[in-house]
């Protein structure tokens, strides 16, 4: 099957792909909605997989009950932080939701997922038969999870982990496994402690409530060099809140007061503060595009790391905001990082 005339082939830039994506199903939708009155399920996978291959190869697409309407297409990264700004950037594009379909960007949580009975690897996967080990340590802003089920006695490592992460999502959504589960693990015995996985979504909305009000953690360690670091990080700080904030702007500013130990001292440290002050000034009124996510002090220089959504106007603003420092030479360096790679030591 072609997708308007061009080969079903990855778009060069997923943005193109977008498009594509969305011009082909305007003008599929007859069809693609007589193949649901009919339910001709594999037909409409024909159809649906290669178009989403076109946005990008190596997003996971089905189609789900909706919340308000019939069907939901489900386009979703699957985990990949690298690939979610993608799948966001696809569901943020897409025409206003119908009585017969909707959009996600992610799975969402099923409210009737201890109903639910999957074929895995030729036995049946019943929710209301799994149960769950969990471990919340103290300020830890995630749950580990230890999941078994019978079938998982006789399944390879690989099988019932990927049981155990789908029905996670299922039980939680997506998003709220990224930002609230931290490691997983599918046991072929039952752990001791052990609570039916119908009880996980009350445990993650207890732990959760402790985290609703922004947080700033303070944290030290040293340079490569094995100087003194100080760094200042929201907590949580997770990119599954911030999608779209894909776009890395950091700014350096030299600083010539410090101490034996290379941090700020005195008018340095309040030129840093009032600077800091206006740049959160300009990023608030850039209307949730934008994110100061951390900062770092070591070695007489100070790293502001800002996330943005690259559509907005944040690394301009960097920009202005240099021209009035004056303790050395400062610079901008704007990069794609839709990992937070940058930033990696500090996520939760």
């Amino acid at each position: 099957m072609r997708l308007f005339g061009r080969k079903n082939e990855p778009a060069a830039d997923p943005a193109d792909g977008i498009g594509e994506f969305w011009a082909w199903w305007a003008e599929a939708r007859p069809e693609l909605d007589a193949m649901v009155a009919a339910g001709e399920a594999e037909r409409l996978a024909e159809w649906i997989g290669p178009a989403v291959l076109v946005v990008h190869p190596s997003l996971v697409w089905e189609i789900a009950p909706g919340l308000d309407a019939d069907q939901a297409l489900v386009v979703t990264s699957a985990g990949d932080p690298e690939l979610r700004p993608i799948a966001h950037r696809w569901a943020a594009a897409a025409p206003p939701a119908d009585a017969l379909w909707e959009f996600h960007p992610s799975r969402r949580a099923n409210p009737h997922a201890m109903d639910l009975t999957l074929d895995v690897g030729g036995y049946e996967f019943a929710l209301d038969k799994l149960v769950l080990g969990l471990r919340a340590p103290h300020g830890n802003p995630r749950v580990d999870v230890v999941a078994y089920h019978p079938i998982f006695t006789i399944l390879d490592d690989e099988t019932r982990t990927e049981a155990a992460l789908l029905a996670l999502d299922w039980l939680l959504g997506e998003d709220d496994v990224a930002r609230w589960v931290g490691d997983i693990s599918a046991a072929a015995f039952e752990p001791i402690d052990a609570v039916p996985a119908v009880h996980l979504p009350s445990v993650v909305s207890d732990l959760a409530s402790g985290y609703r009000d922004e947080q700033w953690a303070l944290l030290e360690g040293e340079t490569a060099t094995g100087a003194r670091l100080i760094a200042t990080a929201r907590y949580p700080l997770r990119p599954v809140d911030h999608p779209l904030f894909d776009q890395h702007i950091a700014i350096t500013l030299p600083y010539a007061h410090r101490d034996a130990e290379g941090l700020p001292t005195g008018p340095s440290l309040e030129a840093l503060r009032d600077f800091e002050e206006r740049l959160a000034g300009r990023i608030s009124r850039l209307n949730g595009q934008a994110l100061l996510a951390a900062h770092m002090s070591a070695e007489g220089q100070r790293v502001l790391h800002v996330y943005a959504d690259p559509v907005s106007e944040t690394a301009i603003h960097a920009k202005e905001l240099i021209v009035s420092w004056e303790e050395g030479r400062p610079r901008v360096d704007v990069v794609g990082d839709p990992g937070w790679i940058a930033i990696s030591p500090f996520l939760t």
